[in-house]
């Protein structure tokens, strides 16, 4: 009997541990098609085994949700294919009113290999921020990374650690984005999540 009711708490209980794990968190990709994204810019991208891939030229993919106060992850992996990998998760950013197709006005934690701002540092357009401590991604490995925005502050996680703190008042508003920044590489993107803290 002892046996039957320590079994049946656990059925009990590992469910609500689940739940409460993925409590707030919402989905921004089904895993299945572009639903909910806006491509901009001559990048193609596309869902292949529940991956999204963007690549072939520069350009971005931007998800529905607009957000202030917000967290998004995601899993990721960035491959050079002869023209060199450079990639990025942007938040509270927007198309350009002159220009749609190019690079979002908002924040950008970068993804990336092969320079010194590389994967974990804060980006504004066109020029590095937030330094992040110690770069610990590869090219053609998966790996996660999760932001917090609240505020003026911005933090970035990649693998779980935290690696970027900052304080910036610049973005406030606007939406997520995956870039694609040049030909002859290979962003792709699962798992993405997020949380409108606003509320």
């Amino acid at each position: 009997m002892k046996k039957q009711l320590i079994i049946l708490v656990l059925i009990l209980t590992v469910p609500l541990c689940s739940y409460g794990q993925k409590k707030g968190w919402k989905s921004m990709f089904n895993g299945k098609d572009l639903e909910g994204w806006t491509i901009r810019g001559k990048a193609e991208w596309k869902v292949v085994d529940g991956v999204m891939i963007g690549e072939g030229a520069n350009g971005h993919i931007y998800a529905t949700p607009e957000l202030t106060d917000l967290e998004v992850k995601g899993t990721f992996r960035l491959t050079d294919q002869g023209g060199g990998g450079n990639s990025g998760m942007y938040f509270r950013s927007n198309p350009p009113a002159d220009n749609p197709d190019g690079y979002p006005r908002g924040y950008e934690a970068q993804i990336c290999h092969n320079q010194e701002a590389f994967t974990g540092w804060l980006w504004k357009p066109g020029a590095p921020t937030g330094k992040a401590s110690e770069m610990i991604t590869k090219d053609g490995e998966w790996f996660t990374m999760r932001v917090k925005a609240v505020g003026p502050k911005i933090q970035i996680w990649v693998k779980n650690k935290l690696v970027m703190t900052y304080t910036d008042e610049e973005y406030k508003k606007g939406f997520f984005a995956l870039q694609c920044h040049n030909p002859g590489m290979r962003i792709e993107a699962k798992d993405l999540y997020y949380k409108d803290l606003s509320k």
